[in-house]
């Protein structure tokens, strides 16, 4: 026992004393991601013929919390809800010809969140814990950080190639991962001007309900939740009249529904918030649409209310009607981002009923597109696990291990490899290295071990042989 004890307090000076690492200064560039992602990719196509195939459509379904252990149980449960045992199910993923790994952390931690890997899988350069669509350089919740570390989305590039734009989640569409398309906000939280610091807003920095309308004016397709950062403080929610925690947040006095709908009226805009009305809509005479179906995040699937709610299927195709109109092609982001809350929660139930209508969306857009110019990838970022095995989220304080993201790919006339061509060919606007394959290439790099990363195993270590010996 003393020696136990004597080794956790000789490793706990030993390794306090070093104290938190700090990541390195060049991580605050753009461009070392960038260029990183080229080395990474020209060496990748120096083992194998080049792709030359190009696909015109990109759909990146990204399922939020989805890890392997998830999608197991998720497979089972489509099974028996089909009268199967469930392990010979097949998932429509399953079907994807390629897969492929990727580490995922944030530059100023080793267990990230949502914010930070959205701006690096959605912009290609990885940034702080807490902040969207901003550089290593910006600092969480120091507005004067933001500008000038600014970076761009995969949904921008899109757009200014000539290609229509989607986004459709179950969370809001303000939330963590669809921000990172569109806002650079130096705070995840900053929903409204509501949720912003008076310092924020003399600085001149902008909420992402707000950015989300003026940054990229003219998204094609946006459905999710968040109605109520969209209009004026106390404003009465049009399906919740009487609940006063869906009335709207804005500060401003700002209706930016109402903004967006005068905007739009003369080009075939249309704002929806329950099922019947986006139903009602025909795709071939819509050119923009704003759906937003709740207050803040949409209802679990399970609990969903199906005469009121649209599905995440429901959504995809309506979204992919409207935008494979294009003839220069589309760009959708799908997040299942309500796997992750229920795994936040401790709803299993909940979480994999998410994962089963994901799956489902998946394979509705399969069957409205088409593999010979349509390239779909499905992202599995994956939550830690701890050491009873519990499946935790990003700010639990227990042994746990970095996420890491799952990617599966179908694309067109694929080659004999996960490789990263398939990505390359999809902007040839922007020259032989596109910006779109950084995606996928910027969320892996090797990181050594350090000091700090061995003091939780060190002292789980210690506690077992605690328990070792006072049981032997």
């Amino acid at each position: 026992m003393k020696l136990t004890a004597l080794l956790i307090a000789c490793s706990s000076l030993m390794f306090g004393s070093l104290g938190k690492p700090q990541f390195p200064e060049r991580e605050k560039d753009p461009k070392f991601w960038n260029m990183w992602a080229q080395r990474t990719l020209e060496n990748a196509l120096s083992l194998q013929s080049l792709n030359t195939n190009k696909a015109m459509n990109l759909i990146l379904f990204l399922g939020d919390g989805m890890g392997i252990p998830t999608v197991t149980a998720a497979r089972i449960l489509k099974g028996q809800l089909n009268g199967q045992s469930g392990e010979e199910t097949q998932l429509e993923m399953d079907k994807f010809p390629f897969v492929s790994l990727a580490k995922t952390y944030n530059t100023n931690a080793q267990v990230p969140d949502s914010a930070g890997t959205a701006t690096a899988y959605l912009c290609g350069v990885k940034a702080n814990e807490g902040t969207v669509g901003v550089s290593a350089a910006a600092v969480r919740t120091q507005c004067n950080t933001t500008q000038g570390n600014e970076v761009t989305s995969i949904l921008r590039w899109a757009k200014e190639a000539g290609r229509s734009v989607g986004i459709v989640t179950t969370t809001r569409v303000n939330h963590a991962t669809p921000s990172a398309s569109y806002a650079h906000s130096v705070d995840r939280d900053w929903y409204s001007d509501n949720e912003m610091p008076a310092e924020a807003l003399r600085d001149g920095c902008k909420d992402i309900a707000r950015q989300l309308f003026e940054n990229i004016p003219n998204i094609d397709v946006i459905m999710g939740g968040g109605r109520k950062y969209m209009f004026p403080k106390n404003k009465s929610d049009v399906e919740y009249p009487n609940v006063l925690k869906h009335s709207g947040t804005r500060k401003d006095g700002r209706n930016l529904v109402e903004e967006w709908t005068d905007r739009m009226k003369d080009k075939k805009g249309y704002y929806v918030w329950n099922k019947k009305q986006l139903l009602s809509l025909n795709p071939n005479n819509v050119n923009y649409l704003l759906g937003l179906f709740e207050p803040a995040d949409l209802p679990y699937d399970l609990e969903r209310n199906s005469e009121t709610d649209p599905s995440l299927t429901e959504m995809v195709e309506v979204a992919i009607k409207i935008l494979r109109k294009n003839p220069r092609g589309f760009y959708l982001l799908v997040e299942g981002g309500r796997i992750d809350h229920g795994h936040h929660e401790g709803k299993a139930k909940q979480a994999l009923h998410e994962t089963v209508e994901m799956d489902r969306a998946i394979g509705r857009a399969d069957l409205l597109t088409s593999v010979h110019d349509t390239m779909t990838v499905v992202t599995l970022i994956i939550l830690m696990c701890s050491t009873s095995g519990v499946t935790q989220g990003e700010e639990t304080p227990y042994l746990v291990w970095p996420r890491c993201s799952v990617i599966l790919t179908r694309s067109p006339s694929p080659p004999s490899y996960m490789g990263t061509d398939q990505v390359t060919n999809l902007s040839t606007e922007r020259g032989k290295m596109s910006p779109l394959s950084i995606t996928r290439i910027t969320t892996t790099r090797p990181r050594p071990l350090r000091a700090a990363d061995l003091r939780p195993v060190l002292s789980s270590i210690a506690a077992l042989l605690t328990v070792t010996r006072i049981l032997c």
